[in-house]
């Protein structure tokens, strides 16, 4: 994740130097927006990416924002993502391979990364004739009840222990 330490030299967030090198003309508002999105640690929505941008400039409109990301979308730069509720969440594209699993009661977005799983889906496309060009995983959840252990999943073909 960009955070401000992780600024480049010139201060410059991730977002806002992939938005240069795509001939972006960067105005305050557009460069406020990007370094927000830089900085956030989730997966915020418009009307959410608007609160953050406004506590830090009032002058900034939900227009300009919805404007921006609709344009950071069309450049590569975000990756709209839909993790149920209705509303459309952002992401960087240039984060590289990396999962979610939504808890279905608080919404809460964990990402992750398990590279078993890009393994598992180029033998499935290959074992169905194709080769895989990409990918995405996103699995909802929910929490066990506290002190409630997990049960060992089922593998298919295989008998669980208390069936044997």
């Amino acid at each position: 994740m960009d955070t401000p330490a992780s600024a480049d030299r010139e201060g410059i967030s991730r977002i806002e130097r992939m938005c240069i090198e795509r001939g972006l003309k960067m105005t305050g508002q557009r460069r406020l927006i990007a370094r927000v999105l830089s900085e956030s640690e989730d997966h915020p929505d418009v009307e959410e990416l608007y609160r953050r941008a406004v506590a830090q400039d009032s002058r900034i409109s939900i227009a300009t924002v919805y404007r921006t990301v609709r344009l950071l979308e069309e450049k590569g730069i975000l990756e709209r993502r839909d993790f149920g509720g209705g509303r459309a969440r952002y992401d960087q594209a240039d984060r590289g391979q990396h999962y979610h699993l939504i808890d279905v009661d608080t919404g809460k977005v964990i990402e992750f990364a398990d590279p078993r799983h890009r393994e598992i889906a180029q033998e499935i496309a290959a074992r169905l004739g194709f080769e895989l060009v990409d990918h995405r995983l996103e699995l909802f959840g929910r929490r066990f009840p506290e002190g409630q252990a997990p049960a060992t999943p089922r593998r298919p073909g295989k008998p669980q222990d208390d069936e044997a």
